[in-house]
């Protein structure tokens, strides 16, 4: 298998691994798309424009994708603190807790990856993953 689709396979395997998990903890309306959109409103919030980039989606795509998470308690839309004409989406608690859940089955899927490489290699390996890839962005790999 190529470099290529080794990364890609791996972080689809790491992908459905922690979705698994965030469902086993009870969050089972959501999808693995969901879980990019927390990361993005995680710090402060933001708007679905700031969303829509983040997914590398429409506008459109992303006011749907909210609007689902508004529906499901996941998100809230409120004022912007700085633009009247904008909404900012924020994390409900329901959306806080279901990221605490994504973090702890994230380190659960991880495990199976240590008793594979080892710690030291698999934090290497998250160094070097880290220098080619500083900044992210965290999206689904569509």
């Amino acid at each position: 298998m190529s470099l290529t689709a080794s990364l890609l396979t791996a972080a689809t395997v790491l992908v459905d691994d922690i979705h698994s998990g965030v469902a086993a903890r009870g969050y089972t309306d959501i999808r693995p798309t969901h879980g990019f959109v927390f990361s993005r409103l995680s710090e402060a919030g933001a708007t679905v424009t700031e969303v829509a980039e983040h997914l590398g989606v429409t506008r459109q795509a992303a006011s749907q994708i909210v609007d689902e998470l508004v529906a499901k308690g996941y998100v809230e839309r409120r004022p912007h603190p700085s633009d009247a004409r904008a909404r900012l989406v924020v994390l409900t608690e329901r959306g806080v807790r279901c990221t605490w859940a994504a973090e702890d089955a994230a380190v659960d899927a991880l495990e199976s990856w240590e008793d594979i490489l080892g710690e030291q290699r698999l934090l290497a390996m998250r160094d070097e993953l880290v220098r080619l890839a500083p900044n992210g962005p965290l999206r689904p790999a569509w």
